[in-house]
């Protein structure tokens, strides 16, 4: 997809004590509640990709807004301006200085990612081995491995505050991270409908197929 979605990953100290999977453990409610209770979402972030060495290869910043179930718009802001829409049947990736659209369907495109938890697609955490939690600095952290590593996410953190969601960790099989930081996170307000909707601009070259919608029985 280019520049990637969503591959996320922070450097934290040496050590640190996981919580146990069981019923008590903190941060198995909070991924629930996120995954299973939020709505929407909107929030600005602030984003840098690592390499293997630990070197910043790229810092990036723009918004997130998601709508459950299955819709997000994760647009980058700067140094370059690119949106990532997920509309809830396709995919659309538009790199606005390339005047171009990359079009997947989005259940193939999304399928054992990290995306699938943003999206709240029903099912996502079956997708996961739960590895517990721990805390660190007021932030509890949840660790998630995904089932099926096919599509180069090899471990999920997530980072949650007194206020919800504002970490997001993401480790690759090319041992690349990346660490996304929330701020001016807003939960469970309307959001437009619109802004999950992509219209490809007139003279953008478009590459792929997007699905269609199934028509319904009358």
């Amino acid at each position: 997809m280019g520049r990637r979605l969503l591959c996320l990953v922070l450097l934290f100290a040496a050590t640190r004590v996981l919580a146990g999977s069981g019923e008590e453990d903190p941060g198995r409610r909070l991924v629930d509640d996120f995954v299973n209770n939020m709505v929407t979402l909107e929030a600005g972030f602030e984003q840098v990709l690592l390499d293997d060495t630990g070197a910043v290869v790229e810092r990036t910043r723009g918004t997130l807004e998601i709508q459950r179930p299955g819709r997000f718009r994760w647009t980058y802001t700067e140094p370059y301006e690119q949106w990532l829409i997920a509309d809830g049947l396709n995919l659309w990736s538009y790199d606005v200085d390339l005047a171009q659209v990359t079009v997947k369907p989005q259940a193939a495109a999304l399928a054992d990612t990290p995306a699938m938890l943003l999206g709240g697609t029903k099912g996502a955490l079956d997708q996961f081995d739960y590895e517990g939690s721990y805390e660190d600095s007021g932030t509890t952290w949840v660790r998630l491995k995904p089932k099926n590593t096919e599509s180069g996410f090899l471990e999920v953190q997530l980072g949650f505050a007194k206020d919800g969601l504002h970490r997001m960790v993401f480790r690759d099989n090319l041992d690349q991270t990346t660490l996304v930081a929330l701020h001016d996170v807003t939960v469970n307000e309307p959001i437009p409908a619109e802004r999950f909707v992509f219209t490809v601009p007139e003279g953008v070259d478009v590459v792929g197929v997007p699905a269609v919608a199934e028509a319904r029985p009358q």
